[in-house]
């Protein structure tokens, strides 16, 4: 049916253009609630508040050092990374066995997120 609003797994090849929107359908799509289909417009907009209270509140992305978007918009990652490599720093003084190469260390937040980034960006100081 091309008008019923419904599950469809497969999106096909669109290279990397739109590679953070497909990253966050296919998170939304593979959601146990998601359902097969909405009933109507208003269904699908109580789904999608939810959805995106969950993906930006709740949901660690591993692209962000397993932190949320609402802790990386709101400059709280310095002390839960502490507190992580805090525990790292015990856990390998306890048992350096474990950590065949070297000592664990926290991933570390991207300085910045792209899109699509220009090939010859400048930025201008204001």
């Amino acid at each position: 049916m091309a008008t019923a609003a419904h599950r469809a797994r497969d999106r096909g090849a669109l290279g990397d253009r739109r590679s953070y929107s497909e990253s966050q359908f296919r998170t939304m799509k593979y959601r146990p609630e998601f359902p097969d289909r909405f009933g109507c417009i208003q269904d699908s907009r109580a789904f999608a508040q939810g959805f995106f209270r969950w993906y930006n509140e709740e949901h660690y992305h591993s692209g962000l050092a397993l932190l949320t978007p609402a802790m990386v918009h709101y400059q709280q990652t310095d002390p839960i990374l502490q507190q992580r490599q805090h525990v790292l720093d015990v856990a390998y003084q306890l048992h350096p066995e474990r950590f065949v190469r070297q000592a664990p260390k926290q991933a570390v937040v991207p300085t910045e997120v792209w899109i699509n980034k220009p090939l010859n960006l400048e930025i201008k100081p204001q």
